[in-house]
């Protein structure tokens, strides 16, 4: 049985949709000795999420960015969380309801994603600055 736990850091990103799926993998070499397990992804930021979705076309985190402005906007009158400026309750909104983890398969190696599966980093603030992830692989360790 194979168990491994790191902390990533990606980089400071604009706010929107981040495929971070070769980031993550980039990390973690430890992969490519697992037969099969299980893969988790946990953001540490309440402002911010992780997703799984769309990895081919950009437009489709162009228009995710666009739906989740509006479903939770920018200086509504209700929000009394405001300290931190006008993108901050939103981004919490949009983190609770894209959430703040995804778990994958792994097979052979690899992230059992599908064809036009990858992973996002939701970025909901304006500058949210580095974030952190926690990698958790568990699984059958490949025989040699």
């Amino acid at each position: 049985m194979l168990w491994i736990q790191k902390r990533l850091r990606l980089p400071a990103v604009r706010r929107g949709f981040h495929l971070i799926t070769d980031l993550l993998t980039a990390e973690l070499p430890e992969l490519e000795q697992m037969e099969m397990g299980t893969a988790h992804f946990f953001i540490q930021h309440t402002s911010a999420s992780l997703t799984i979705n769309e990895n081919a076309d950009p437009t489709v985190r162009r228009d995710m960015e666009e739906y989740f402005n509006r479903v939770a906007p920018e200086n509504a009158a209700y929000f009394q969380h405001t300290q931190e400026g006008p993108d901050d309750m939103p981004a919490h909104l949009k983190a609770v309801l894209l959430g703040s983890s995804v778990t994958v398969p792994v097979m052979r190696g690899e992230l059992a994603l599908g064809t036009w599966q990858g992973i996002y980093l939701g970025e909901h603030r304006n500058h949210g600055g580095r974030r952190w992830v926690v990698a958790t692989l568990m699984g059958k360790k490949a025989e040699k």
